[in-house]
């Protein structure tokens, strides 16, 4: 017997063009769903992408018990599907699960429905650069209750939307706005797992970059904010003097797929390569002596993005000459390259449908 069963849907949706594409607007037929009750999970299925019935007590509306991931499947020069890193996304999704007290999922299970659902959605996977399909598996407390406590029941989804560029800018240089005003986390928080709150403590502080001007915020440490944290959607690299430096991952910064892939191929590549505590103030100092040549960010969504600016109260971080730097286009080329099967995969990172 089939351990995942499949229901489809009666009515398919019309397929965008690529060209129409954006990001997380756009989702498919169906989607994968497990149930979580008396102690495990149960009922794992493939039905028609749906709307939630939920009550309003419900526990995730109240104390945000929630955890997601990211991953991306790409149509290769092949014409066949790779998923970038999927196991390691996997894992990660269960370290959250145990920082916020949700049962764990069994890896091998969300491998198999991870992999059945694409392969019945293929047809989604767009095929034009830049394009892909981004995966989506969440886990959300379902308990009707309103207390303060872990609940008993949960609910497992994975749905899939295909997507152009995370940026309007595409692999274009972005500028970011550094705050020291607000904090998004501290060690011993939830800095380092994927939790929807995360993402709202970000929400005044990007709003604030937009208006003037920016795409992003680069956080700085909730303590004495100096040291360089992450980005709102990606980690942060700086190469000073030849050297790769990204900050060290102590508690409050999420440990990224994407980041962990671009240390694995600098170092790879022989270069000097550093994890380490580094400050805004020393950012600065390297840009005023002329040493900072490229900042860049790294995350599953932009891949790479490079960085032309830095906003830091009222002084103007400018790496290099501002543009695309050698470090971060090379890194681009060659993961984005794997992604897409142009490029040998070397690491053995992509698993081919």
């Amino acid at each position: 017997m089939d351990r995942i069963p499949v229901k489809k849907a009666e009515s398919l949706k019309k397929k965008p063009l690529d060209s129409e594409l954006s990001f997380g607007t756009i989702f498919t037929d169906h989607m994968f769903v497990m149930d979580y009750n008396n102690g495990g999970w149960q009922n794992p299925r493939i039905e028609p992408y749906q709307p939630l019935a939920l009550d309003p007590s419900t526990m995730v509306l109240h104390y945000g018990q929630a955890i997601f991931e990211g991953i991306k499947a790409y149509r290769r020069s092949s014409g066949k599907i790779g998923i970038f890193r999927p196991k390691a996304y996997i894992s990660r999704l269960n370290r959250s699960a145990e920082r916020l007290c949700i049962p764990l999922v069994d890896e091998e299970l969300f491998y198999e429905a991870l992999i059945k659902l694409i392969n019945l959605e293929k047809d989604w996977v767009p095929g034009s650069k830049e394009t892909s399909l981004y995966i989506r598996p969440f886990i959300i407390a379902t308990d009707p209750y309103l207390g303060v406590r872990p609940s008993n029941t949960h609910k497992f989804m994975i749905i899939l939307s295909p997507v152009g560029a995370y940026y309007p800018e595409g692999f274009k240089p972005v500028k970011i706005y550094v705050t020291d005003k607000y904090v998004r986390a501290v060690r011993g928080g939830l800095g380092h797992v994927k939790t929807p709150g995360n993402y709202a403590a970000s929400l005044m502080a990007a709003e604030e970059a937009k208006k003037a001007g920016y795409t992003q915020v680069l956080w700085l440490d909730g303590c004495e904010r100096k040291y360089i944290e992450e980005v709102g959607t990606m980690n942060i690299f700086f190469v000073i003097n030849d050297e790769v430096i990204t900050p060290a991952l102590e508690g409050s910064i999420l440990g990224g797929i994407t980041r962990e892939s671009v240390l694995h191929a600098t170092r790879n590549w022989g270069l000097k390569v550093s994890e380490r505590p580094i400050s805004i103030d020393e950012v600065y100092e390297a840009s005023r002596k002329g040493t900072l040549q490229e900042i860049f960010g790294t995350g599953t969504a932009a891949v790479i993005s490079p960085v032309s600016e830095l906003k830091w109260n009222d002084k103007i971080i400018i790496p290099g000459d501002g543009r695309v730097g050698k470090i971060s286009q090379r890194l681009y080329d060659y993961i984005s390259g794997v992604q897409y099967g142009l490029l040998p995969d070397d690491f053995g990172w992509v698993t081919e449908l």
